[in-house]
């Protein structure tokens, strides 16, 4: 038997200027084994697909009108075993976690900043590094957009929540 989608609209928390992400999260969690999520959003969410397919799901995205989409993330085979699940969502980036880093030469706390000043303040803070030297940031949440612009500008991370729920990302300019 198949299950009903689990339906998520983030259309209105988006067109308020809201952060759907946490609802997003909240809403995966609650999926039965096997669901899969129907989100409506006011643009293609192509920074969740990495996030989820992490998790195991794979998107179908398509054009709803209007400029809005609907996406729907498929279970894709077994979903992955708890503990390296944990040990996936705490290393975000490109270098295993083996290889040693130097310590941050800078530490910035942006987790009280309103968007987009932290991703601002953190980006103009790994541009005044030397090339290989690390800077270490608080953030209020998990910085999607921010992984991708590190990626394009040849920058290394890693990255995992704190137990207060901040997130803590550590980076290596290239």
């Amino acid at each position: 038997m198949t299950l009903p989608y689990y339906d998520v609209d983030v259309r209105p928390i988006l067109r308020e200027g809201g952060e759907p992400f946490s609802a997003i999260m909240a809403a995966v969690e609650a999926l039965a084994p096997g669901q899969s999520l129907r989100l409506l959003a006011t643009f293609k969410p192509i920074p969740l697909f990495h996030v989820l397919g992490s998790r195991g799901f794979e998107p179908a995205a398509r054009e709803i009108g209007n400029g809005d989409w609907e996406v729907i993330f498929t279970p894709v085979g077994q979903q992955p075993d708890p503990v390296e699940a944990e040990q996936a969502s705490a290393v975000d980036g490109t270098i295993p976690t083996s290889e040693t880093w130097p310590a941050p030469v800078v530490e910035l706390d942006n987790r009280n900043l309103e968007p987009p000043e932290p991703m601002v303040r953190t980006l103009e803070g790994v541009e005044a590094l030397s090339p290989g030297q690390t800077l270490a940031a608080l953030l209020p949440r998990e910085p999607i957009f921010l992984f991708e612009e590190l990626q394009s500008r040849g920058h290394l991370w890693r990255g995992a929540f704190e137990p207060d729920g901040h997130y803590r990302v550590l980076i290596r300019r290239g």
